[in-house]
């Protein structure tokens, strides 16, 4: 999820925990017993309804490009001829990508085991591990490489890890609060107080099928695989990000688990954002069809399709893409 920075997280530290990690103290989840009385009613009946009316799960669409008035798609993200290594080592990961993502359109990468998938989604959002050699990238018209983690993270770039962190003593309610102020903090807009933000979050709750005891705990901390990735979801929920950056959020989810979350992302996606996901499996386009399917290798994309293009390469044998 949002923002990078800090020295002492690890690398698999989510954008949005090590923001939270370099941000101000605050105080903003506050318990039934310490809410003066007038609110109290307000929050306990907000916790004791938690099938609130899920609002997040609508069919995918099948075709993107939002128009501008004028006619033409919309470009969100731009990448020419991006080049990268590994920082520390200088091994180049990333040898020339070449990616269109305009708005409202749904892209997958897939392909094989250390073809750079990965790596392209940590460049994007400005993983210290990496550095940049060549190319560009382009996100809403601005150079997305001249900024830092977290103002990627303001300007609308969220990614889920594979492995989100956990983060003991912070709850997940304070978190999503500190999170959602910060983008409204950038778009010039002022902090909504926790009272409202639970009124705003508990139907995003019940639209993954989470229990709303989930905000009360620690991020991510005791958390099965599947309410980790259900978690990142909810954060995206919350921060309404423009591009969405899914790293095999499919992996470990049982069916039930993947088509809660599937319709969850489905039902965030508006003609003026987008997801770019990244994956092995064919179930995953099953629940959320993309526009384009790209295959990634050896550090380049080498063919783009439609979900076509991935079947067709399963029934060959190519060793990146599984059914299940």
């Amino acid at each position: 999820m949002t923002l990078l920075t800090h020295s002492s997280a690890s690398p698999s530290t989510s954008l949005a925990a090590r923001s939270f990690l370099r941000a101000p103290p605050f105080r903003a989840h506050v318990a039934p017993s310490t809410i003066p009385s007038p609110f109290r009613p307000r929050l306990l009946r907000l916790r004791a309804s938690p099938r609130v009316k899920a609002t997040l799960t609508v069919d995918s669409p099948t075709t993107g490009g939002a128009s501008s008035p004028n006619g033409p798609p919309i470009v969100l993200l731009e990448v020419k001829d991006l080049k990268a290594v590994i920082k520390e080592s200088g091994q180049e990961i990333l040898r020339g990508v070449n990616l269109i993502i305009n708005e409202g359109e749904i892209h997958a990468i897939m392909g094989k085991n250390g073809s750079g998938k990965s790596t392209f989604s940590k460049v994007l959002v400005g993983h210290p591990d990496y550095e940049v050699t060549e190319g560009s990238v382009s996100f809403k018209g601005q150079n997305l490489l001249d900024m830092e983690p977290e103002e990627r993270s303001h300007v609308g770039l969220f990614m889920s890890f594979q492995s989100p962190v956990e983060i003991p003593g912070v709850s997940n309610f304070d978190f999503l609060l500190m999170a959602f102020n910060a983008r409204r903090r950038n778009k010039g807009l002022p902090p909504v107080e926790p009272l409202e933000f639970y009124s705003l979050v508990t139907p995003k709750v019940a639209a993954l099928n989470m229990n709303p005891k989930f905000l009360d705990r620690n991020v991510n901390e005791g958390f099965s695989g599947g309410e980790k990735k259900r978690n990142e979801i909810l954060q995206l929920a919350v921060l309404e990000a423009e591009l969405a950056i899914l790293d095999e959020i499919d992996s470990g989810l049982d069916v039930d688990a993947l088509q809660d979350v599937a319709k969850a992302v489905n039902g965030l996606l508006t003609p003026n954002n987008s997801v770019l996901m990244i994956t092995h499996y064919l179930r995953l386009l099953e629940y959320i069809n993309p526009n384009y399917v790209h295959i990634m290798e050896d550090g380049i994309i080498i063919k783009t399709g439609d979900v076509s293009l991935a079947k067709q390469l399963e029934k060959e044998g190519y060793r990146g893409i599984s059914v299940s």
